[in-house]
């Protein structure tokens, strides 16, 4: 007797499960536009402090020329008497672009989010200008709010939603308010216009915002790259340099601590082992540091055993020590040589940062002289650099 065959129920079920793969997978691409800018939410996360520095940037510009402008539109609602109704308006955007251009020019952070609160405010305050031009011409249908509603969300990166609530509740606020302004058949036509390009600013806001975040994904891929050790995955010595130099830079900080690490007796291993085993001690040792420190501590290797750990924002020389033993200890109990004799180590050279250095290499000299005294003393052990003195 011939089977009855099952292939056509089992195919029309997998083509079933197809579409539903499909359609999650389509909602999941579109959810990630909306809120996430087109990527996923980590990868977004991860360069969400650049496209705020990207903002700044751009506003601060923005700011200078509608101080500059509305300057220009006051003076003329002195003279002219088309616009002497909005001259109070004028005065006050005039004067609101002047405070805030002072703010991002020598008060606001780059990455700061009040800078980001203060650039949605100006572009609410631009749709408001673009309503009281309408206002002053009730017979002819809204032209300047509906250039500012395709205009404005081109000049901020940001997730899309914040830009549809934002598009949304100008819309709203315009219809509503012009619905007693404007003839009912004039209305009517703006009300088309203005959900429709609402509409259409929201989709080239996400469009445009989308193109820019994948560069800053693919620049952040390339400066992590750069930066990164090929062994370990930690800092090169170029990032480490330049993160500490940013750091001393900056005068609001005033308290640091360098570790400068040396795995002992590592031209021995190499020499015993081979290179391949050097390769794995070194490799094991930045597996270890990148676990022990994640809260912002700028950790890379130097080049060939050596590695530096800064902390930021502590001189404490309780908590020095403390890290430092951790280090030897974690590394003492972690990392084991093929047959040997040998217990695996490393001697730590500790300087503490006071405000006073303003170079990486001044305090680097200072980590190095106390590394030294370490393996002075013997294997495994840390020691402090003192002026005039060793611990």
């Amino acid at each position: 007797m011939r089977r009855a065959d099952s292939s056509g129920p089992r195919d029309a079920a997998l083509q079933q499960n197809r579409k539903g793969y499909n359609i999650v997978k389509a909602l999941h691409v579109i959810r990630n536009y909306i809120l996430y800018c087109g990527i996923e939410k980590d990868a977004y996360n991860a360069i969400k402090k650049d496209a705020y520095v990207s903002n700044f940037k751009v506003w601060r510009v923005l700011h200078c020329l509608m101080t500059f402008v509305f300057a220009l539109l006051f003076v003329g609602s002195l003279s002219v008497d088309i616009m002497e109704k909005n001259k109070w308006f004028y005065l006050l955007m005039f004067i609101y672009g002047a405070v805030v251009t002072c703010l991002f020019l020598f008060i606001l952070r780059k990455d700061s989010i009040v800078a980001q609160l203060i650039i949605y405010c100006s572009i609410s305050m631009l749709f408001l200008f673009g309503a009281m031009i309408t206002q002053n011409q009730p017979d002819t249908p809204a032209t300047t709010f509906i250039v500012m509603l395709l205009i404005t969300p081109m000049f901020m990166i940001d997730k899309p939603y914040f830009i549809a609530i934002e598009l949304g509740a100008a819309s709203a606020v315009f219809l509503i308010w012009m619905h007693g302004v404007k003839l009912y058949d004039i209305w009517r036509v703006d009300a088309v216009n203005v959900i429709t390009y609402a509409f259409v600013g929201f989709f080239l806001h996400m469009i445009a915002n989308s193109v820019r975040i994948k560069e800053f994904v693919l620049s952040r891929e390339i400066r992590i790259q750069k930066d990164t050790d090929d062994l370990t995955g930690l800092m090169n010595k170029g990032a480490v340099t330049r993160e500490i130099n940013d750091f001393l830079a900056d005068e609001s900080k005033n308290k640091g601590l360098m570790f400068l690490l040396d795995i002992d007796r590592f031209k021995s291993i190499n020499d015993t082992y081979g290179h391949d085993v050097g390769d794995n001690v070194i490799r094991d040792f930045g597996a270890i540091l990148h676990d022990m420190f994640t809260q912002g501590e700028i950790v890379g290797r130097f080049g060939g055993d050596e590695f530096i750990v800064f902390i930021k924002d502590t001189d404490d020389t309780m908590t020095a020590e403390n890290v430092a033993r951790r280090i030897i200890t974690n590394a003492a109990e972690q990392i084991h040589l093929p047959n040997s004799e040998w217990d695996f180590s490393v001697s730590v050279g500790i300087a503490a940062y006071h405000g006073t250095e303003k170079n990486y290499s001044e305090i680097f000299k200072k980590a190095d002289i106390a590394m030294y005294k370490a393996k002075a003393k013997r294997v495994a052990q840390f020691s402090f650099y003192r002026e005039n003195s060793e611990t």
